[in-house]
């Protein structure tokens, strides 16, 4: 069937009351960069409803891309119809035609969002279904269980009709909820997060800490293909590689070992904190899942968040593992994270860190050296890499 219009619809975006222009046009925005290579088609808007107007081109790589685009509750391969009985008929004819063969039991769902069209609802469910029967043999209606169910929707501007509603990814368009900082470490969790957060409409920068010669070129590049996985959400997201080999040091040399731990992901913190103040950040977001590890603790958290009055957001707060798993699974990052190349939080791990430690005790051992400098020298030398699913497939093809 050679479909003319995708219709697309908003789901959560229908909720927002004032400010939903602002949601729609991210929406927008974002599904054009997606299909930015198809010139023919025309994204078009309004309160209600987004439509992709095909002009010629075959629907199945749209439905590909869009699939996974933030916003999107649902959308529909659509045939336009002119709002006339007659126009309807002949296109519904058409319609269940182009699948004979497919079905032998269906039924009409109208919905009349113009309450000025002539006919209710249970009238253009009679007037096509009937209209189906007379000219198509072997098939019967069945509103309960159907093989196809003809959907139809008028509106203002015209009637749309399909037999086909694909799941969208739901959530927010990325960029409508504000810029927050990931701090990326290359493991399995932090790649979820960060999924989650764009999700719910966050536009996300990585922060990553890399401590050579302790930690490879190869746990960096992991971080690398993590981020460029995510990036496939949103186009592009930047990459801050802090230079993080000297407070490490410092924390392993002047902190009691099983206080470096809490020590390392305060100072952490603290850089992650001063990054997201140079961006124009509003949060950081962290893979933290409570009680997996000893700094996941709620002590832990409370004596680690003492460093910062920013927002902590924490998508994976009461996940499992196996639930962290199989969004990794599904979301392409799981191979990549067990690469087999650790990064600097596991390699400086203590044999028994705490599990409850104080602020008191934290703060006093941390008294008696002076992170700062180190802390403005590791800001200063950031290297900043904009990644993007282009550029990785560039990478690929020994463009780069």
């Amino acid at each position: 069937m050679k479909y003319d219009h995708i219709l697309i619809r908003y789901g959560e975006i229908s909720t927002k009351k004032r400010n939903r222009k602002g949601f729609v046009d991210k929406l927008k925005s974002h599904i054009k960069r997606a299909l930015q290579d198809f010139e023919a088609i025309h994204v078009e808007a309004d309160r209600d409803r987004m439509y992709i107007h095909l002009n010629g081109t075959g629907h199945e790589e749209i439905v590909k891309r869009i699939k996974g685009i933030f916003g999107i509750q649902s959308f529909s391969p659509a045939l336009k119809i002119e709002k006339n009985e007659e126009a309807m008929k002949e296109n519904i004819l058409r319609y269940a035609e182009s699948l004979k063969g497919r079905f032998t039991t269906f039924k009409i769902s109208a919905r009349r969002a113009d309450k000025e069209f002539p006919f209710n609802t249970d009238e253009i469910n009679h007037m096509l279904g009937g209209h189906l029967l007379r000219n198509l043999d072997g098939i019967k209606v069945d509103v309960k269980n159907p093989d196809l169910n003809i959907r139809v929707e008028v509106r203002k501007e015209a009637v749309f009709v399909t037999g086909e509603v694909i799941p969208g990814a739901g959530g927010l368009p990325v960029g409508s909820a504000g810029r927050a900082m990931l701090m990326l470490s290359g493991g399995i969790d932090s790649p979820v997060a960060g999924f989650l957060a764009l999700k719910r409409g966050i536009e996300l920068e990585c922060i990553h800490f890399h401590s050579p010669p302790f930690t490879s070129e190869r746990s960096k590049q992991k971080v690398v293909d993590l981020t460029e996985k995510l990036s496939k959400v949103c186009g592009s997201i930047k990459l801050h590689v802090v230079p993080f080999t000297r407070i490490q040091e410092l924390i392993q040399k002047q902190i009691p070992e099983n206080y470096t731990m809490t020590s390392t992901r305060r100072l952490m913190l603290m850089v992650a904190d001063k990054i997201r103040e140079h961006n124009d950040g509003l949060a950081i977001i962290t893979g933290e899942s409570l009680g997996q590890v000893a700094s996941q603790t709620l002590n832990s958290m409370y004596a680690i968040n003492e460093v910062t009055a920013t927002p902590i957001l924490r998508p994976l707060i009461a996940m499992d593992k196996t639930e962290i798993m199989e969004i990794a699974r599904e979301i392409d990052t799981l191979e990549i994270s067990n690469r087999p190349y650790e990064d600097c939080c596991t390699v400086f791990t203590p044999s028994n860190p705490k599990t409850k430690p104080k602020r008191e005790k934290v703060n006093f051992y941390e008294s008696f050296v002076d992170f700062e400098p180190l802390i403005e020298e590791a800001v200063s030398n950031i290297e900043v890499l904009m990644l993007s699913e282009a550029r990785a497939a560039q990478d690929e093809n020994g463009l780069f």
